[in-house]
């Protein structure tokens, strides 16, 4: 089955309370994964970054503007990263760590908060990069939660899925880039060069 919710219905009333629904999501959540090609997984945004983002979404959905009580939402749901109860598969693009999102003093930020945390227990952290070999075509990023839902973050929508052969092939496809993203050291050494990226950049 799959649900599709338009953001303008489900901002209505800003993004105070979305964030409310997804706090909710990743408390319920042991074991949670996550695809994200081309921006920062909100789970990891710093204050600053997700300002941005959410600034963007009022602008562009032209939806009430309550940025930063949205903000202080994001921030509350990132504890699930320090209560010790549950884990994270994140897979980010390396595209991700080059998308500019508020400038190179933001990203700059948002790269070294990634570099504290990539060593957290809660989070295993995979960078793919952008010249990797998969096994799969592209596609958008999803979230998975304990296996039973994938959802998805469109344009004018969210998308939920929750029929099982579909999740077997989300589970698969995410198997699959997980086989060809670095880890690690490896994943750190290109967080590294992106940091390096920004302060030149600055």
């Amino acid at each position: 089955m799959t649900s599709l919710i338009p953001w303008q219905q489900r901002l209505s009333t800003g993004t105070e309370g979305i964030q409310d629904e997804v706090i909710r999501w990743y408390q319920q959540t042991r074991h949670g994964k996550a695809y994200v090609p081309q921006m920062i997984w909100g789970t990891l945004q710093t204050e600053a970054y997700a300002s941005v983002i959410l600034r963007k979404v009022v602008d562009f959905l032209d939806v009430p503007d309550d940025v930063a009580a949205g903000v202080a939402k994001r921030m509350e749901r990132q504890q699930v990263l320090y209560d010790g109860q549950h884990h994270y598969d994140v897979i980010l693009g390396e595209q991700a760590l080059y998308t500019n999102v508020g400038g190179p003093e933001v990203m700059r930020g948002q790269m070294e908060r990634l570099l504290r945390d990539i060593e957290l227990p809660s989070l295993t952290l995979g960078i793919l990069p952008t010249t990797a070999e998969t096994s799969v075509v592209p596609f958008p990023g999803f979230s998975m939660y304990d296996g039973g839902r994938a959802h998805y973050e469109l344009v004018s929508s969210s998308a939920d899925i929750t029929d099982e052969d579909e999740l077997a092939l989300h589970e698969k496809a995410f198997d699959a880039l997980s086989s060809t993203a670095s880890y690690g050291d490896a994943a750190g050494s290109l967080i590294s060069e992106a940091v390096d990226f920004w302060s030149r950049a600055d």
